[in-house]
């Protein structure tokens, strides 16, 4: 394997977990947020998602890969488990 392939899995796997850090953050938050601010609770869940497909999308570009692929499902992850706490568990 080159070293310009290794950078760029290095960099990608890092640039995709910070940026998941943050998605996980915001759906985090959302279910600590009073149970009387619906409107905050699915902002930051809708957050979170947008987050992780940015991730997602991030990791995919550092590769010059299309961004626009079925990966970005997987970005979706943080929104859905997120609200899913925050609304049914």
């Amino acid at each position: 394997m080159s070293l310009d392939t290794v950078q760029k899995w290095v960099l990608s796997t890092a640039a995709c977990f910070t940026i998941m850090h943050l998605a996980i953050f915001a759906a985090g938050t959302a279910y600590f947020v009073e149970d009387d601010r619906l409107d905050a609770r699915i902002g930051l869940n809708v957050m979170a998602a947008l987050i992780g497909v940015v991730a997602m999308a991030a990791a995919r570009l550092i590769h010059r890969a299309n961004p626009l692929s079925w990966w970005l499902l997987v970005g979706l992850v943080p929104g859905v488990v997120g609200a899913y706490f925050t609304f049914w568990f």
